[in-house]
């Protein structure tokens, strides 16, 4: 991964915690629905991200 790559990623990571933070703090308790909206955003967002960079980019590297 270059360092435009590794900066992307963490600033996407960043943005998607951030919002994280807001939906847990606007519920009066963290229920399993809020845990699953959670988990659910992270797959949307990191699973193509990881497919994309790290996987692709290892059999580039072979």
């Amino acid at each position: 991964m270059t360092g435009a790559q590794i900066f992307r990623m963490t600033c996407l990571t960043l943005l998607w915690l951030a919002l994280c933070y807001m939906v847990v703090s606007r519920s009066p308790e963290i229920t399993l629905w809020t845990i699953f909206v959670i988990v659910c955003s992270g797959i949307v967002v990191f699973v193509p991200l990881y497919k994309k960079y790290i996987r692709n980019g290892r059999k580039k590297d072979k």
